[in-house]
């Protein structure tokens, strides 16, 4: 009897066997979606079959009977299962679709427990080897004929084994040949790969899980949710009343969502202007998209936490759902009562956070391009359940530059093998198809008929070009202000860097009397904004006078309305956004949106490129209107936007394929063909081994940020900020911690290296909890600012 695992509560013990035949029919089910299942399958079956060893059964007696007397992880029991495949799929002559079954099932395998995820094929940095092979290959294995042995008289024997392999190599030859001619690109062998690791995580872990806790697998009914969501979604949009031209126009566009999700699986866009109900309108559309195509689960994806949390709280209202509605991002946290029904729904909404099962998601960019790129096991886990879904991408234009090609090669995957549709929802499409690398999207595949005459009748602002020569003083911005005020009741300052808005702020403080001003930026935490926007909201409805003076960060996400703005120039997807914070619910016939253009010495974008970027696009076209060059189009309108997108990606090409700073290396390259990895090998070896495979994931995933930023998390000292500090820095018992962690994220600030370096020189931080929690001193965050960097105040710093 050889064992897997001995439960900690009772110490009961899983026989091995049991733990990979369980472990390769959940692997196998999953598999399915993609026609992989006997692959994945395989890999189920072979994950731990290092466990057979007796060194590993000695280690785990030990480690119950004194966990201090073995270090875990000692003993290797993930390089059997790959290198038994190697040994039976890569003989003379070579087969390639048993080498490529070996290396895709191997490398999952040997990569199943560790930090870095899944190893290089070959590297292309450094000492030129093969990860794979110095695995399968050069590694000794103890005990590996004995280990072989007991796996054929308890697992199955060596003829079903040689049949297994068979039927996986005929699914190889499925997937890979079209025509009987070899159809499938390089690059997507690397997502195949994620796949089966994927598969395979999610199998060991949920058996390892269920084990320990003694229970039974229960899979989410997610279609007969997917369905009753759907029916309470139709009777709530028809309970709808149109009765203003704007709601009369969102239901229209809603219909036509519902109806277009008769749409075959593909990439789709939809492009509702600022304030035409997107979030509910996307949402029937994926829904009905779901149910007509059994399709497993509607996912959205936002750029911002605070979107989540808004359009999250709104869904789960409509759908009367919070327990399988999952919210996957870093400020969610519960201020409940834990009673028992509570602490099942966080048992479960964290399981749902390991493996992405629910019918509906809600995460961010960041999660998202994570579960695809990024090293270790825990956000590779999820990739599986991106098959077979709906995938809506609310402001896609949030797709960080460096990451586009490597954004669109996954979607291509998803669309052509993982039967996935994604849509990309935003009033400003980025025109990811012109790009070298470009997004497969449908032929006609825009959800909104009509697309100039809709944008016409959303019509609410007029952007008016302010833009000088001499560009705007910090005084004249202030008085151009003012001048406004003098006609409107409230007015909106939309500033690119965090020291102008802190600037322009101070500087009216002293001017302005009879206005309330108001100051935002990511300087402050969540909490504090989210007081002040409830505040200025409440103002807005009473039509109090107020000024806000701001950042991006209120662009997105943020359902409000003011009677005028004043944006500096950026991007014409930020113009936009900002243009959606006017006149929003079409409260008069058309309001104004001001450009100017502050000088650099109010607003520096030296280290802010891509901004600068944006900026000196959109202030080439409208040069390009004046002087009659191009025809004077409205600023938002989608040919617009067309136009600024293919400029802007046209600028930065250099950058699409995410190239590592510091380092000859792009990232998208090393995806398929990896042409400097193979020929880095062959310089330093003179002969390349043979192998089907020639990605880098470990690689990719060591220098894969979705943000590249070094930022650090502050707990700060913002109304009950304060008192989490001090029990933070009390005497807590074990069990106290996790729930003032939680409810800590609304109090966090992330600061930017120099800005912790400033505050660390002043004594302003210190440490909680062994260093574990940063705090900020009482006089370094103010009710205006939030965090006080006033000695930085000559350094801009992008707003998120």
């Amino acid at each position: 009897m050889y064992i897997a695992h001995i439960r900690k509560s009772d110490n009961k013990k899983q026989l091995l066997k049991d733990h990979l035949i369980e472990s390769a029919v959940l692997s196998r089910s999953w598999g399915k979606t993609i026609g992989l299942e006997k692959t994945c399958y395989l890999a189920g079956l072979l994950h731990d079959l290092g466990k057979y060893s007796d060194e590993f059964q000695v280690y785990l007696k030990q480690a119950v009977i004194d966990p201090t007397s073995v270090r875990k992880g000692s003993v290797d029991h993930s390089t059997a299962g790959g290198k038994l495949l190697f040994d039976l799929c890569h003989k003379e002559p070579h087969d390639p679709f048993s080498m490529i079954l070996a290396e895709l099932v191997g490398n999952a395998i040997i990569s199943h427990h560790s930090s870095r995820g899944l190893q290089d094929f070959f590297t292309p940095e450094g000492e030129a080897k093969s990860d794979y092979l110095e695995r399968v290959v050069k590694k000794e294995i103890k005990e590996y004929d004995t280990i072989k042995q007991r796996f054929f008289e308890e697992v199955m024997t060596e003829e079903e084994f040689s049949v297994a392999i068979k039927q996986a190599v005929e699914e190889m030859k499925g997937l890979y040949l079209t025509g009987g001619k070899m159809s499938m690109k390089l690059n997507t062998t690397f997502f195949l790969l994620k796949v089966v690791y994927s598969c395979l995580l999610d199998a060991d872990r949920t058996n390892t899980m269920l084990f320990e806790e003694h229970r039974e697998y229960k899979q989410i009914q997610n279609k007969e949710l997917l369905e009753r969501y759907c029916h309470l979604l139709e009777a709530k949009v028809n309970s709808f009343k149109a009765d203003t031209p704007i709601n009369e126009l969102r239901a229209q566009l809603s219909n036509q969502c519902k109806a277009f999700a008769q749409r075959e699986t593909g990439i789709y866009s939809l492009s509702i202007p600022t304030g035409g109900g997107k979030t509910l309108a996307s949402l029937r559309f994926g829904l009905n998209h779901a149910i007509k195509h059994g399709k497993e689960r509607v996912i959205y994806v936002v750029p911002y936490t605070t979107i989540i949390e808004q359009n999250a709280a709104t869904v789960k209202e409509i759908l009367q759902d919070s327990e399988n509605i999952l919210e996957h991002h870093s400020n969610v946290f519960s201020e409940a009562i834990y009673t028992k029904e509570q602490e099942e729904i966080e048992r479960k909404q964290a399981l749902l956070k390991d493996n992405w099962e629910a019918p509906v998601i809600f995460t961010t960019m960041v999660q998202f391009l994570n579960t695809i790129y990024s090293k270790g096991t825990r956000n590779p886990r999820r990739f599986h359940h991106l098959m077979n879904a709906v995938i809506v991408f609310d402001e896609t234009q949030g797709v960080p530059t460096n990451c586009t090609y490597l954004f669109n090669e996954c979607l291509n995957f998803l669309k052509n093998y993982g039967q996935t549709t994604s849509v990309l929802c935003t009033a400003t499409q980025p025109s990811l198809e012109y790009v070298g690398r470009k997004l497969e999207k449908a032929e006609d595949g825009e959800m909104i008929a009509d697309l100039t005459t809709i944008e016409q009748q959303f019509k609410r602002v007029a952007v008016i070009d302010k833009t000088i020569l001499e560009t705007w003083s910090l005084e004249a911005i202030a008085e151009f202000g003012q001048d406004i005020l003098a006609e409107k009741a409230n007015l909106l300052i939309i500033l690119n860097t965090k020291t102008a808005v802190r600037r322009l702020y101070r500087y009216l403080v002293e001017q302005t009397e009879d206005v309330q001003l108001y100051h935002l930026s990511t300087s402050m935490c969540a909490a504090h904004r989210k007081r002040l926007l409830k505040e200025i909201k409440e103002k807005l409805k009473n039509k109090e006078r107020i000024l806000c003076i701001t950042t991006q960060l209120i662009e997105a996400g943020v359902d409000i309305s003011f009677q005028a703005v004043i944006r500096s120039v950026a991007g014409l997807d930020s113009i936009a956004q900002a243009a959606g914070r006017c006149n929003r619910n079409g409260e008069a016939e058309q309001q104004a949106v001001y450009l100017v253009n502050p000088s650099p010495e109010l607003e520096s974008l030296t280290k802010l490129p891509e901004i600068a970027q944006g900026k000196e696009i959109t202030m080439q076209l409208l040069k390009e209107r004046q002087a009659g060059e191009i025809e004077a189009a409205d600023l938002l309108s989608h040919q617009s936007q067309e136009m600024y997108f293919q400029r802007y990606y046209k600028c930065f090409e250099h950058i699409l394929g995410y190239p590592v700073k510091g380092e000859p290396l792009i990232l998208f390259d090393l995806l398929g063909k990896n042409t400097q990895a193979v020929d880095h090998f062959k310089r330093a070896r003179g002969k390349l081994p043979t192998l089907a495979f020639k990605s880098s994931p470990k690689t990719i995933a060591e220098y894969f940020k979705v943000i590249d930023s070094p930022a650090t998390s502050v707990l700060v000292p913002y109304d009950q900020g304060a008192e989490l500090i001090a029990d933070l820095n009390g005497e807590l018992k074990p069990e106290e911690y996790a729930p003032i962690l939680k409810k800590a994220q609304q109090y966090m600030v992330n600061l930017f290296s120099y800005e912790k370096d400033e505050l660390q020189k002043s004594g302003a931080i210190y440490p909680l909890l062994n260093g574990e929690v940063l705090a900020l001193s009482q006089n370094a965050y103010s009710k205006e600012f939030g965090v006080d960097l006033s000695a930085l105040s000559e350094n801009d710093a992008l707003l998120f």
